[in-house]
C-alpha cells in the first residue's frame, strides 16, 4: 500500500507518517515488546528502503523507518510483530521479532548518521521506552542479537549520544582485567548474547561498546565485558531483565 499523505500524526516533536506494510503478524505467545532493535537500511535512499519494507515478496519490515531528514514513517503498529530481526537471539528469547520493536535508520552503513535523523530517533525512542517500560540496556543493535550475521547499525552509529539521553547504555572506560577467553564469552552470555565462539562474539561486542578497535581480545575488552555482565544481566528464563 502506498503512502497516504493525509495520514500523519505528531508524537512528541517528530511528525510521523503512516504507511502500512503488509509484512507483519501477531506477536507469538502473547509476547509484548521488551527490546528495541536498531538497524541501518544499507540502501541508496529512504524511498528505496520504504519500498523494500513494504514489498510482500521480500517479506521484511520494521515498525519504523527514519529518513536522513528526520521524517519518521510507521510501517507496522507497535502491537504487531514486524519482520526485521530474522534469525536472532537475546537471552532465552529466540523469537526476537515477537519481543521487539524494530527501527530502520536510512544510512548506507559507511557514513555518519544525519543529525536530523538522530534528533527524531531520540524523540521516538523516548516514547517507545516509556510506553512499554523498556530499560535503556534493552536498546540493542541488530548485530547484538545476530552475531556473525549482521553488523548494523555499524561503527558509525553514535551510541554515546543515546546514552547521554538515557536511551541506551555506555560502559565506563578505563579498567583492565586479565584476558580469559572463556570468561569473556561467559560475561557476554550473562548479558544476553548468544553462546557462540569468541571470534563470532568479539566483533559485535566491539561494534557496540568499543567501535573502531581491532586485534585480539585484550584486557580492556575483559573489563568492559565484566561491567556489562555485572550491571546488565539477563536473568530470568524468558530472557527478561530482572
Amino acid at each position: 500500500m502506498g503512502p497516504d499523505p493525509d495520514h500523519q500524526r505528531r508524537t512528541g516533536r517528530e511528525l510521523i507518517r503512516t504507511v502500512q506494510s503488509p509484512n507483519f503478524g501477531p506477536r507469538r505467545g502473547g509476547a509484548r515488546p521488551s527490546i528495541v532493535i536498531l538497524h541501518y537500511t544499507a540502501m541508496a535512499d529512504c524511498a528505496a528502503a520504504e519500498r523494500a519494507l513494504c514489498d510482500p515478496v521480500r517479506e521484511v519490515s520494521a515498525h519504523y523507518l527514519i529518513s536522513e531528514t528526520g521524517i519518521v514513517t510507521q510501517l507496522v503498529a507497535e502491537q504487531h510483530r514486524a519482520w526485521h530481526a530474522g534469525q536472532s537471539r537475546w537471552g532465552a528469547i529466540d523469537d526476537v521479532n515477537s519481543h521487539s520493536i524494530g527501527i530502520e535508520l536510512s544510512n548506507t552503513g559507511f557514513a555518519p548518521f544525519a543529525a536530523a535523523l538522530m534528533d527524531s530517533l531520540e524523540h521516538l525512542l523516548a516514547g517507545i521506552l516509556d510506553r512499554w517500560s523498556i530499560p535503556p540496556e534493552r536498546v540493542l543493535a541488530h548485530s547484538d542479537v545476530a552475531p556473525g550475521r549482521k553488523i548494523d547499525p555499524g561503527a558509525r552509529f553514535d551510541w554515546a549520544r543515546l546514552a547521554r539521553q538515557g536511551l541506551a547504555i555506555q560502559l565506563p572506560k578505563g579498567g583492565e582485567q586479565a584476558v580469559d577467553d572463556a570468561l569473556f564469552r561467559s560475561n557476554l552470555v550473562a548479558a544476553g548474547y548468544a553462546d557462540l565462539p569468541l571470534e563470532t562474539l568479539l566483533p559485535p561486542f566491539r561494534l557496540r561498546h568499543r567501535a573502531g578497535h581491532a586485534g585480539a581480545l585484550d584486557t580492556v575488552d575483559m573489563a568492559l565485558s565484566a561491567v556489562l555482565a555485572d550491571r546488565y544481566p539477563v536473568v530470568d528464563p524468558n530472557g527478561e531483565c530482572a
